[in-house]
């Protein structure tokens, strides 16, 4: 098995960890006042950071992890699970995030998420941990930007910081909580910009795009990116899409049994990275992105997953 800590790691993860309490299915909404019992719950690490660590972890490849946790019980319970992940989890003078995914029978989920230690995490933190020098190839994963306010604030300079140091950049923005105001999407296109590859789900490229369809999303933004990077859309249960070097990738999901798609895309970064780092191109990263998250989240309780255990996902041969 691979020492996935010792082992020389080209993925950098830079962003937000959190505690996640998943629980479910409930049908409908329980009425105030009421108690309803639960089938099924995991109390486990998360946060977008977090989860894509967690899965390279799965796969077997070696990544560092930048991030914070609170200053309280949950912090050292959450900076432990990450065993095996080369982690720098700094402290913030803050309780911990914590957020509830609540499963529905119909598939979908609902999220109650604490303010705290989210809101602390800065880059003056993070940046003197960061190589100088890094091996040629790396990536610097960017996750949470909506999440982490004090980090968004420099984020632009956080990306031309990491470029300038050789760093390939790859970001996932997730959804802003205010929406894609003007001033957010502005801010987000000046990221998104100097990226390399650009992660997001179907909703969050529409949205940005101001459109309902991904086809005119891709028309749409890929002008406005350098022209070597990939946009690559996550669309769920249908798997993925990238636009690159003006041509359109497609890879379908395989079909899994589902109760918990909570990190569904987290997993499907690790996947597409672990690929494109190892030096394989867009499509067979897009299969293998899609292959990673359908095996990730079929698996409930993820903690049993064993580090390396989905290792074959990554290569093409896999899929044969």
């Amino acid at each position: 098995m691979v020492d996935l800590k010792s082992a020389q790691p080209r993925l950098s993860i830079i962003g937000d960890v959190a505690v996640d309490l998943v629980l479910g299915p409930v049908d409908g909404w329980p009425a105030i006042g009421t108690e309803t019992i639960m089938q099924r719950s995991e109390l486990r690490a998360g946060g977008s950071g977090g989860n894509t660590a967690l899965a390279m972890r799965h796969l077997g490849v070696p990544c560092r992890l930048f991030s914070q946790v609170g200053d309280d019980t949950f912090g050292g319970w959450l900076a432990g699970e990450f065993k095996g992940v080369n982690a720098h989890l700094g402290v913030a003078r803050a309780a911990t995030t914590v957020s509830t995914g609540v499963i529905h029978t119909c598939g979908e989920r609902t999220f109650f998420t604490t303010r705290g230690h989210l809101e602390e995490q800065s880059w003056a933190q993070i940046r003197p941990l960061i190589d100088q020098n890094p091996s040629p190839g790396s990536i610097a994963l960017l996750t949470g930007a909506f999440l982490l306010p004090r980090m968004r604030a420099e984020y632009g300079a956080i990306v031309e910081e990491l470029s300038g140091l050789g760093y390939q950049i790859a970001i996932d923005t997730g959804w802003p909580p205010e929406g894609w105001s003007f001033a957010t999407r502005a801010s987000a296109l000046g990221w998104l910009s100097r990226c390399d590859h650009i992660l997001l789900n179907e909703i969050e490229i529409t949205g940005l795009a101001e459109t309902n369809d991904l086809n005119t999303a891709f028309r749409r933004l890929t002008p406005l990116l350098r022209p070597e990077a990939v946009l690559v859309a996550k669309t769920g249960a249908k798997g993925a899409a990238a636009y690159y070097g003006g041509s359109r990738f497609t890879a379908a999901a395989p079909k899994a049994e589902v109760f918990d798609t909570i990190g569904a895309g987290d997993s499907f970064n690790a996947g597409y990275l672990a690929a494109r780092l190892s030096g394989e191109g867009v499509q067979n990263a897009l299969a293998a992105g899609c292959r990673a998250a359908s095996a990730i989240i079929g698996r409930f309780p993820r903690q049993a997953i064993a580090p390396g255990q989905l290792s074959d996902l990554v290569t093409p041969a896999h899929a044969s």
